[in-house]
């Protein structure tokens, strides 16, 4: 699935789009035909800097219904979830709150992308579309990027090879984690393989206040036996929508 907003406020999506990803016995996971995307109504102006990027207007919206009322039939279907799906998934955790989704479980797809294809040089969804080319994903559906049905029809195909590459329990167990990098991101040592940093950088980033990085580093240092296991901080994180 996927949103779009008209700013940071707990109710300011103004648009929900979704694909499902859905498994036959013991066959492949697939696409069906189960998609759609419904306006919502802000309750606010949508902001320049947000209409800049998705181009919603808000005379698309002015007669949508509130977050509340349109997500739980969406977020909780009567056939259930097995779990909801996002690239990023914590941006959409941040509206698709427990009280509207009924509790449901989580995967992030950037997180699982990291792990399951860390050679890639980038893990953006649009950039993953083009780096991989999914089977079967029609280029006209899924744009304009941006747009909650486009966007999640793209990440529909990341989930679905996934999904036939490991378990739906491994995917969730990684979405609970913070991001696994697979070089590092920024500063002196932008592009290094992790086990290229020594060990004195590595606790300085382990320590810092970027939950992916301290995580990694932490995980390399764990790795080299230069640290014991800690609980891990974690991030703000059937079908599947």
């Amino acid at each position: 699935m996927d949103l779009e907003t008209a700013g940071s406020g707990p109710q300011d999506v103004c648009e929900i789009g979704w694909q499902d990803v859905v498994r036959d016995g013991a066959g492949p996971w697939r696409l069906d035909a189960t998609r759609g995307a419904r306006f919502v109504n802000p309750g606010r102006p949508i902001s320049p800097d947000t209409m800049a990027v998705h181009h919603i207007l808000d005379e698309w919206v002015q007669d949508a219904g509130y977050w509340k009322a349109v997500a739980p039939p969406i977020l909780r279907p009567e056939t259930g979830v097995i779990a909801l799906a996002a690239h990023r998934a914590s941006f959409e955790q941040r509206y698709c709150t427990p009280a509207l989704s009924g509790g449901a479980r989580w995967i992030c797809t950037w997180k699982c992308a990291l792990r399951l294809w860390p050679d890639l040089p980038r893990f953006s969804n649009q950039m993953l579309r083009y780096l991989r080319r999914p089977e079967g994903l029609v280029h006209e559906l899924g744009l304009p990027a941006h747009r909650a049905l486009p966007d999640a029809y793209v990440t529909a195909h990341h989930l679905r090879d996934m999904l036939n590459q490991t378990t739906v329990e491994q995917l969730l167990a990684w979405s609970r984690e913070p991001g696994l990098l697979p070089r590092v991101p920024a500063g002196p040592e932008r592009g290094k393989p992790w086990s290229a940093v020594d060990a004195d950088r590595l606790q300085v980033l382990a320590s810092g206040r970027d939950i992916d990085i301290a995580f990694t580093a932490a995980t390399e240092l764990r790795h080299r036996g230069l640290m014991t296991d800690t609980a891990v901080r974690t991030s703000d994180q059937g079908r599947l929508l």
